[in-house]
């Protein structure tokens, strides 16, 4: 496929959000109505405060998250979240990592349950989401790449991975740069996290028997008003703070997923793999990646949930990388959105006609469809 990306725009267009807006309280039930939540620490009616300093790391172990991690571009930066393995992981490469794409209206904790709708699907905040992938790739580095733009804080638009409209349906290309963003990203999110854990290790001198390090941070306030909490870190002494560089063949692994909205990422790359692989360092990046999992893609954009370019398939085939569709009725058997299922379809017979051994489930087939099986798919892939 030659088709080429026109130039970014100078800005993109965003949900603009007020001052104040509802929350759902921390005590309250999940069926119980949403309370005004202000976005001032006091929720009165004074004059304006300074604008808030820019987000720094936070440590709150096994969790870090690091804010606006730029990637190839100063101006294009992610909100990454890791967790770490509970263990060390086995000594010898390769030391693997799992990169997760999450979908709409997923987002930190704090943030959904202050959401008047989103809170409901609370479950499948990123944290939770990341504890389950740990459980499913045990002794690996879990990373959650947040999408740049939330707009009207539901849909997710990874802006700086594919083109985008404003509710973050893809328009695809050859030459958008989602794996030099992509593999910017890891290689300075690999150094934040590396001293931010080393400059702990050393803060604290761990002893070998050593079970718990109190590093209670101070309460902060969330961007939407909401009270932050931190909990006491738990003791890392185990842990290896050491990341390989993404391009050191044979001694770094990564599986990726995409979850619904996180699949127009996954799209991108390989529609971008012929020329990205012409690069040396992102050939050596791709020559890491052992799997991509897509899991019940979909968007609004009416074409192009899968991939179905012969061409582009026919690169990502002689990549040798494993590739795993799971799917729920939710998006296949949805007859408003049609051509999901059809291109579903036709990406796992095009890859299979190419000699790939796509594993490719349809999950709760015998259910009706539901946005409950939908996100549930995280529990059975």
């Amino acid at each position: 496929m030659s088709r080429r990306c026109l130039p970014a725009a100078s800005s993109v267009l965003r949900g603009l959000v007020g001052s104040a807006f509802l929350c759902l309280s921390r005590t309250m039930s999940l069926r119980g109505g949403p309370t005004a939540c202000l976005s001032g620490p006091s929720g009165g009616s004074g004059p304006l405060s300074s604008p808030p300093p820019p987000p720094s790391p936070r440590l709150s172990l096994p969790w870090l998250r690091l804010p606006e991690v730029p990637g190839a571009e100063p101006f294009k930066a992610n909100d990454v979240l890791l967790l770490l393995p509970p263990s060390a992981p086995p000594p010898g490469p390769p030391q693997h990592h799992v990169l997760y794409f999450p979908g709409d209206v997923q987002s930190y904790r704090e943030v959904m349950i202050c959401h008047p709708e989103n809170f409901q699907w609370e479950q499948w905040c990123l944290e939770n989401v990341a504890a389950l992938l740990g459980r499913r790739f045990p002794g690996s580095y879990i990373w959650v790449i947040k999408c740049s733009r939330m707009h009207l804080h539901k849909f997710s638009c990874y802006d700086n991975f594919v083109a985008s409209n404003l509710f973050g349906a893809p328009e695809h290309c050859s030459d958008f740069g989602a794996f030099k963003h992509l593999h910017a990203l890891l290689v300075n999110a690999f150094k934040l996290a590396q001293n931010i854990l080393l400059s702990q290790k050393r803060k604290y001198e761990f002893p070998k028997d050593t079970k718990v390090v109190s590093c209670e941070l101070p309460s902060v306030a969330a961007t939407n008003g909401c009270p932050e909490t931190e909990s006491d870190c738990e003791h890392f002494n185990n842990t290896s703070v050491n990341f390989i560089e993404p391009t050191v063949v044979d001694e770094v692994s990564f599986t990726l997923i995409g979850f619904s909205k996180g699949c127009v990422v996954l799209n991108q790359l390989l529609y971008e793999l012929k020329e990205a692989k012409k690069d040396k360092n992102i050939n050596a990046f791709i020559k890491n990646i052992r799997a991509i999992y897509w899991l019940d893609g979909g968007h609004s954009g009416g074409s192009n949930t899968w991939v179905t370019y012969p061409d582009v398939l026919k690169d990502f085939a002689e990549t040798g990388i494993s590739a795993h569709a799971h799917v729920t009725p939710y998006q296949v058997f949805d007859m408003m959105r049609a051509w999901i299922g059809r291109e579903h379809k036709r990406f796992v017979q095009i890859l299979e006609e190419l000699g790939v051994n796509v594993n490719s489930q349809l999950h709760f087939a015998d259910e009706a469809p539901s946005l409950d099986n939908h996100f549930r798919v995280h529990e059975v892939f």
